[in-house]
């Protein structure tokens, strides 16, 4: 071209972060002597979509200008990466400098809080919305009947469920996997039913909430015929998940053989959800000889997963088998297997979530914490409380 404008940069820079080719697209991105706002966002996305968060922060930090977009797109960067504690401090940020947030800011931030279980945060947020005039879209409205659930108001759930009117798919999984999750299985079941009734036509996502219903409440027949209702009334192909939630209901009841059987014939290869739901069933009902066989597919999976083998160790243990305990723990000394990093849980309090992990004493009240933890203990050992000591073993 004999002369290109900032139009023929930003279309060659959004080219290339398009397809996930970053370094071209930065390349390109320094060349231009004007940059235009798009510009930036483009590039903020392009590396939130590979992941690079760090990358995307500099650009949005060194942004001379930014509009609704840019700060929407910083928020989804966070909240795509699971950095959800920094995608609200970043919506926090923004109405502090007096950026009105739009109905696409507000359902990332929606989902943001439904992960951390904010709910104090969210309901501050739905309040704002309604009293801001936002049009209650179904992405909105998907994202609230989601959060309230996922935060345990499943009252409040399905009340934004009902009122609701031009309800599409996504609201219909928000409002039958609420129910699934809290054990109204059902419930669950009857929403389901509902939905067929009105003519929504379920996808995967649908069925993954359905089949994890049918396992709450050990329904295994409905199950079964669910899960061939995907393909025979729906032509929807079972994937990975469905298959291991038809794993988890046939393990949880006890059929074992039935859902080895189940795994050995699907047309790809198990991941370690389903191993492990196979192996989590076998642990419940005792059988050794099919968690073996769990375990060393979940090594071939996932090598440096000590759970896997701790659990079997607990097995053997309950079972007075120690040779095959000291066995057991003789193999992950020589594969080098150590003890993974503790899950961690979220808490909110006067608008503030607060991590915590297994021993952890980062928190700035973690004295006090330790000192009620102790006294609760204290308490129950009074009233002759015996810990379930299966994996201390």
């Amino acid at each position: 071209m004999p002369e290109r404008d900032a139009f023929a940069w930003t279309t060659m820079v959004s080219s290339h972060a398009r397809v996930g080719d970053m370094s071209s697209a930065r390349i390109l991105f320094d060349e231009m002597e004007e940059r235009n706002i798009t510009t930036w966002n483009t590039m903020i996305d392009g590396y939130a979509r590979l992941g690079n968060v760090e990358s995307a922060e500099l650009l949005f930090n060194h942004m001379p200008t930014r509009d609704i977009i840019s700060w929407t797109t910083m928020i989804d960067c966070y909240s795509q990466n699971k950095k959800f504690g920094e995608a609200l401090a970043v919506f926090n940020d923004m109405r502090m400098k007096g950026i009105s947030p739009d109905e696409v800011t507000m359902a990332t931030v929606i989902s943001a809080c439904a992960h951390l279980g904010a709910l104090d945060l969210g309901k501050e947020i739905h309040l704002y919305i309604l009293q801001n005039g936002f049009d209650l879209d179904v992405y909105i409205g998907s994202a609230l009947i989601d959060m309230y659930a996922k935060c345990g108001a499943l009252d409040r759930s399905l009340l934004v469920f009902f009122k609701f009117q031009d309800k599409n798919l996504f609201c219909w999984n928000s409002a039958i996997e609420g129910l699934a999750v809290h054990g109204f299985a059902k419930e669950a079941l009857a929403m389901f039913s509902k939905m067929e009734r009105e003519k929504i036509k379920p996808n995967g996502v649908t069925f993954v909430s359905v089949l994890s219903s049918c396992t709450h409440a050990g329904l295994v027949e409905e199950g079964r015929r669910r899960f061939s209702s995907m393909t025979q009334d729906y032509s929807i192909l079972p994937e990975v998940e469905h298959y291991g939630c038809m794993v988890d209901l046939l393990s949880k009841a006890g059929l074992l053989e039935d859902a080895l059987e189940l795994i050995r014939s699907m047309k790809f290869e198990p991941n370690a959800v389903i191993w492990g739901a196979l192996l989590g069933g076998c642990k419940l009902h005792r059988n050794l000889e099919i968690a073996k066989v769990s375990v060393n597919e979940l090594m071939v999976l996932e090598p440096n997963n000590s759970g896997y083998y701790t659990l079997l160790v607990n097995m053997y243990a309950e079972a007075k088998r120690w040779r095959q305990v000291a066995d057991t723990r003789a193999t992950m000394k020589e594969l080098g297997v150590e003890k993974g990093c503790p899950g961690s849980s979220w808490i909110e309090m006067e608008r503030k979530v607060h991590q915590f992990a297994a021993s952890d004493k980062s928190h700035p009240a973690s004295s006090e914490i330790y000192l009620l933890l102790a006294e609760l203990y204290r308490q129950l050992k009074l009233d002759a409380y015996v810990p379930e000591l299966g994996f201390e073993l």
